[in-house]
């Protein structure tokens, strides 16, 4: 038999049952846009999250902590037996810092992966406004270098305001949930405590939204000097130095180069937010597995109706058989068969996948503040890989469905079925 008797006969046999085999290939095909629908919802998800997080922050961040730990400057011998002398008390207080930090900064400028080098210091405040409180983090800047960094300026509620921070010793931007939380507005006069309790009066000079609501909600922009004055430490200190660089997927080699050349720790962007990324990762496979199980029922459905074929034509089987066609040729035609219910199902239910990702990425809602990003809209993406994986799939499951019945349906002996021992 050639492949298009194979064929023809498959064919025969599911248009004598067009009903139910379009109920079945319908299976299938829903099967295929939800999952369409889910891959592209869980990789808009996951996109959107990695996106807002380059935005926002360094590509990659040296901190204060060392690779190898100095040798104490009251180590007193180099010997095998070595003597320390206390000559001050270092408490757990101290703050970790980088010191001299322009010679670091200068050496971090010589590589030519990176664009942007903005130093930074983290000071840990309660922000006051009249008789409401709040705990934020305020980072001490260099307006002009962070905003290549962090792109502020297309966040920013009031446009000018990074040039308006420049010149305002004592200015702070703050981020637009922030100030709602303290009932503050442009202009308004804030005070900064400080964990010794030293007060720090401050002016807002504008407002912030990246998306972020943790973000947004606790954390504010003020000068470098006026965060080293806060933390008491010289300066030419900071706690950390923020780097952009040139090409963000290579940001990971660009910290090893660094922490190499400089001594100190230093982390890529999806190192640092290696467990927000992994969370909106972990949920999106959750979802898939569990979408995935609508091919399953409809595996089910392609598997019932092989098994219908099967029951009612015995006696066709036992005639082909005892012609002399071979059992692998009827279990091929059965195959055939889930194969054409697959395709059927798969051709309908991409379009109708894209369809619905279409509608939904049109829809459009008020932004809450309840989670963990801020954003009006379900984000997707669409790819052709996730199409043609899904359509494998569908196809394949099809396949494996009909497996079964078309075993059977070769195991028959012809003998035994003309006689009657065996029926439909």
């Amino acid at each position: 038999m050639t492949f298009q008797d194979h064929l023809y006969i498959a064919y025969a046999h599911l248009r004598e049952r067009k009903r139910q085999t379009i109920l079945t290939a319908l299976g299938v095909g829903i099967g295929t846009a939800m999952l369409i629908t889910t891959i592209a919802v869980a990789g808009g998800m996951s996109k959107n999250v990695v996106n807002k997080i380059i935005d926002i922050v360094p590509h990659v961040i040296v901190s204060a902590d060392r690779v190898e730990p100095l040798v104490p400057d009251n180590l007193i011998g180099m010997r095998e037996t070595l003597l320390g002398i206390v000559e001050k008390n270092i408490t757990d207080e101290s703050k970790e810092t980088i010191k001299n930090y322009p010679d670091v900064v200068g050496n971090i400028r010589k590589l030519d992966a990176v664009e942007v080098v903005s130093p930074y210091v983290i000071s840990n405040l309660i922000a006051r406004n009249k008789s409401r409180f709040t705990s934020c983090v305020a980072r001490g800047v260099v307006p002009s270098k962070e905003a290549s960094i962090a792109d502020l300026s297309s966040k920013l509620r009031e446009p000018d305001a990074l040039r308006e921070l420049a010149y305002t010793p004592n200015g702070i931007l703050v981020g637009d949930l922030l100030a709602e939380e303290l009932d503050a507005s442009y202009h308004s006069r804030l005070m900064l405590i400080s964990q010794n309790g030293d007060e720090f009066p401050v002016t807002i000079v504008g407002r912030f939204s990246t998306g972020f609501n943790a973000k947004d909600k606790q954390e504010a922009y003020i000068n470098l000097a006026l965060a080293q004055r806060i933390e008491g430490i010289a300066a030419n200190t900071v706690t950390a130095i923020g780097l952009k660089t040139v090409d963000v997927a290579k940001a990971w080699e660009v910290a090893e180069t660094i922490e190499r050349r400089t001594g100190y720790e230093t982390e890529s962007w999806d190192e640092t937010n290696k467990n927000v990324i992994d969370f909106y990762n972990r949920n999106g496979t959750i979802t898939l597995v569990l979408v995935g199980f609508v091919f399953i029922v409809a595996g089910l459905g392609v598997s019932s109706v092989m098994t219908t074929v099967v029951l009612q034509k015995v006696k066709d089987i036992a005639i082909m058989r005892s012609m002399g066609i071979q059992e692998k040729s009827i279990t091929f035609v059965f195959m055939l068969e889930g194969l054409i219910i697959g395709m059927l199902g798969v051709i309908f239910g991409a379009p109708i996948g894209h369809l619905i990702c279409k509608m939904i990425a049109s829809i459009r809602f008020e932004a809450n503040t309840a989670g963990v990003l801020q954003s009006d809209r379900i984000n997707l993406q669409e790819t052709p890989e996730a199409y043609i994986i899904v359509m494998l799939f569908g196809v394949i499951i099809s396949m494996v469905s009909a497996y079964g019945p078309a075993r059977r349906a070769a195991g028959y002996v012809p003998v035994s079925v003309l006689r009657g021992q065996v029926g439909g």
